[in-house]
């Protein structure tokens, strides 16, 4: 949650890259440090252990602030999920 700069009960899209499921939820938070991303209630049947998955929060902004807007974007190690 600290590298990608998300909050908790934020919104995001979570895609699986695997079996191409798409989902709405909202974070909750985890073991700061722990690596874990996990799928809970519902949301957990639509990806296994080790499935790859991209999670993408949006926001609103004007036309200007969107042109200076800079994305964070975070590449966790495949093994561990912490950052390289």
């Amino acid at each position: 949650m600290d590298a990608a700069d998300l909050l908790e009960n934020e919104k995001v899209q979570v895609v699986n890259v695997n079996n191409g499921e798409r989902l709405e939820t909202y974070v909750i938070k985890g073991k700061r440090g722990s690596g874990i991303i996990c799928l809970n209630g519902p949301a957990a049947r639509k990806a296994l252990v080790d499935d790859i998955v991209i999670v993408i929060s949006y926001a609103e902004m004007t036309r200007e602030e969107a042109k200076a807007y800079k994305p964070v974007l975070v590449y966790p190690d495949s093994h561990t999920n912490k950052l390289k």
